[in-house]
């Protein structure tokens, strides 16, 4: 009986540790290239797609994607989104320099030789800039089984939680807003939503302090979302739903769609 107590003890503990290595951080790199290069740059994703499957290879980041924008406040600021997933706050804090990232280049493409390698990424970097870029913490996420695949499409929605109010809208997220959009997962009007905080940068001068994820498999799930109405929710989850709309400020939705993906 004493083996059988000290073995579940030790499998929660496991399952614990689990779920705390499961956190994701993710740095949101937003890029702007100018008009009549994107040509150029679309050459240079194809490429960072498999220098980031060297870095996935090597255990040195968990994921990458790379979104073209087709909505949001201000697309002349930025046309493309880059996210590169991370287990750890610290990786995520070093990323990939550009030493390591031409050294991946390498791997990946044995038949450039150093000049080649250094001379693609110096006129990569030349064509494009990162007007903004944030380093988020998932906080909670839906459960579900959805695939990232070239194609599909997920809206960005950039909050800032209004003085005084950062605990009450981060609790609303959590206990109000995940059960809605698990229900519309579970419904086929969805595939998954993610709620994540703000690391850097801070203060009271920033931006945002949160971002949601909503991902749909198509522009047929995306229209069907938007069409419905949930006619089922009593008064008090209306309230608790307007408590939380209140809490913060939807400072910008950027709808965009999955180009690149590293797994």
């Amino acid at each position: 009986m004493k083996k059988l107590v000290l073995f579940l003890v030790f499998g929660l503990l496991m399952a614990g540790t689990i779920r705390a290595q499961q956190t994701q951080y993710m740095v949101f790199d937003f890029i702007k290239v100018e008009n009549d290069q994107i040509f150029d740059y679309i050459e240079f994703k194809d490429l960072m797609e498999k220098v980031y499957r060297q870095a996935l290879n090597d255990k040195k980041i968990k994921g990458w994607d790379f979104w073209s924008l087709q909505s949001g406040a201000d697309q002349s600021a930025f046309q493309y989104i880059m996210i590169t997933y991370f287990d750890d706050p610290v990786e995520m804090m070093n990323g990939m320099d550009e030493s390591a990232m031409i050294e991946y280049t390498k791997i990946a493409y044995p038949h450039l030789n150093d000049a080649q390698v250094a001379n693609l990424f110096s006129n990569a970097l030349a064509i494009r800039d990162t007007p903004m870029r944030l380093y988020m913490k998932e906080i909670v996420g839906t459960n579900d089984d959805f695939q990232m695949k070239p194609g599909v499409l997920a809206s960005f929605d950039l909050m800032k939680a209004y003085e005084g109010k950062f605990d009450a809208y981060e609790k609303a997220e959590m206990e109000v807003f995940k059960p809605i959009h698990q229900s519309r997962i579970e419904q086929g009007l969805m595939g998954h939503w993610s709620f994540l905080r703000t690391a850097l940068p801070l203060g009271s001068e920033a931006k945002s302090t949160h971002l949601t994820m909503n991902m749909y498999k198509d522009y047929m799930q995306f229209f069907n979302a938007q069409a419905y109405e949930d006619m089922s929710q009593t008064a008090e989850q209306q309230k608790k739903v307007t408590e939380g709309l209140n809490s913060r400020d939807q400072k910008w939705v950027y709808l965009a769609t999955l180009e690149n993906v590293v797994r």
